[in-house]
């Protein structure tokens, strides 16, 4: 399928109509005469066809009951529109600007709900294997915005949803030199041995067990004298937990293990096709956490690129390491705002949930900022402490820290405190510790890899350095 937004409104356009429970008995009147014979009740995300003389008369969308206490309500029903991108047949279609949903954001959703991946279904053909639906969502749209924040969180889908034999260190390295070579920025890789050269010592340890070795990858872009932004992604391309080694069940979605990376990497696309005026640096550890008769074990004391030791109390708490080492390299850049994103801790879905990522960071601003884009939105983050008593928990009597705490609690917190132990001159640092995957499918996407708060942080990003 193809869901185009145009700028243009066609004379064969039909009407697509939102309508709540509520207001369903103030529809033109052959509308709510067909709502009533085929008893549509406007749940939310329903989709009803009216027909008409010599063909379709409208479309009905449903937005579900009104919810007063939700701040992100109107938001939410505006990605509703999602739902149509697998129900509208071919043709043209128009929302009218006086319906109360935000455009924006109801473009975007027609863009997310036509997302598939279908890369390994045999006989797929991409976009030719489904109807082209053009809709009009009235004038003043930018909507080159609209489509590069859909091809970001496209991006980030992508590289989550694809499995690490295609998407292993190397394979990751190879999608991000894509995406500098699309903008025009720069890319190096530190790789394999170099790493010890260049004094990456974790990011080596976690991955030199994997037959892809490991690499650090950075990309740069924007003007040199620009304000300094830093996106730091974890890219555990599969985690077996190492030695550690994780049982079956847990071991079933972790390709997504560097659904950080692919988070950052959607952002920064969206960064650069909008031209924000900001220096852009992404840094990618790309590593996999294999067992072989190298690998990194429990006990082991590596030592950092900021030259503290660590003492490995668990090889299933890779990610923070690889991170330490690529976060104490992008703090020597004294960045204005550093931003990093992994799928760190099951603590954090266990407080949160799948879809509410959390998120720390020491700047009361910046978090008021996350938390008003998130609701306005709908692409929520919850900021949780950065308790510093946990710090405690982190001791090890034989080195600096240790990787895991001591006792079973606040997990996500003391990872959060672990990596702050490596960020020292950045103006602004924030840590998000997200799931990366959708469990149950949705208006905006299906089952699969999913990109949360990259919209939130882009519409920050977007006020503080806009395009110049």
């Amino acid at each position: 399928m193809s869901v185009t937004l145009t700028a243009d409104r066609s004379a064969s356009s039909r009407p697509i109509l939102p309508v709540r429970p509520a207001t369903r008995d103030s529809l033109p009147d052959e509308a709510r005469r067909w709502a009533e014979i085929s008893r549509f009740e406007a749940k939310a995300g329903s989709v009803c066809l009216v027909p008409g003389d010599g063909g379709l008369a409208c479309v009905l969308l449903g937005l579900g009951k009104a919810e007063e206490r939700d701040p992100s309500d109107g938001a939410r029903a505006a990605l509703l529109a999602g739902a149509l991108a697998r129900a509208l047949p071919e043709g043209a279609f128009h929302l009218d600007g006086t319906c109360g949903l935000d455009m924006d954001l109801t473009g975007l959703a027609l863009r997310l709900g036509a997302y598939r991946f279908d890369r390994y279904k045999s006989g797929a053909s991409g976009d030719a294997s489904g109807p082209n639906i053009e809709i009009h969502l009235g004038e003043g749209r930018d909507l080159d915005k609209i489509t590069a924040v859909a091809d970001g969180v496209a991006l980030a889908r992508d590289l989550i949803n694809t499995p690490v034999n295609d998407m292993g260190p190397g394979e990751l390295e190879t999608a991000i030199r894509d995406l500098a070579a699309r903008h025009g920025a720069e890319v190096s890789a530190i790789t394999g041995e170099d790493l010890l050269e260049h004094n990456f010592p974790m990011i080596h340890a976690v991955g030199r067990a994997s037959a892809s070795a490991p690499r650090l990858v950075e990309m740069v872009w924007g003007r040199k004298d620009a304000p300094k932004v830093t996106l730091v992604g974890k890219g555990v391309c599969f985690d077996t937990g190492g030695l550690d080694i994780k049982p079956p069940s847990s071991m079933l979605l972790m390709k997504k293990d560097m659904g950080g990376a692919a988070n950052v990497l959607g952002l920064a696309a969206m960064i650069m096709a909008t031209k924000l005026d900001l220096r852009l640096r992404v840094l990618v550890p790309a590593v996999e956490n294999s067992i072989s008769a190298n690998a990194f074990r429990p006990s082991d004391i590596l030592t950092s690129r900021k030259g503290r030791t660590v003492e490995v109390g668990n090889t299933d708490a890779e990610g923070r390491l690889v991170l330490a080492d690529a976060l104490s390299y992008g703090d020597e850049e004294e960045p204005e705002l550093m931003i990093d994103m992994a799928t760190l801790t099951g603590a954090a879905r266990v407080a949160l949930g799948p879809d509410l990522p959390a998120f720390f960071t020491g700047s009361d601003p910046f978090a008021g900022e996350v938390a008003e884009a998130g609701t306005r939105l709908a692409d929520p983050s919850w900021r949780l402490p950065l308790y510093r008593p946990y710090a405690g928990d982190l001791s090890s009597k034989v080195a600096d820290t240790n990787n895991v705490s001591s006792g079973g609690f606040a997990g996500a917190i003391t990872a959060a405190l672990f990596l702050e132990g490596f960020v020292e001159k950045a103006t602004t640092w924030a840590h998000f510790d997200i799931y990366g995957w959708r469990p149950s499918a949705s208006a905006i996407g299906p089952v699969g890899g999913e990109a949360y708060a990259i919209r939130s942080l882009f519409d920050i990003l977007s006020t503080r350095y806009p395009a110049r």
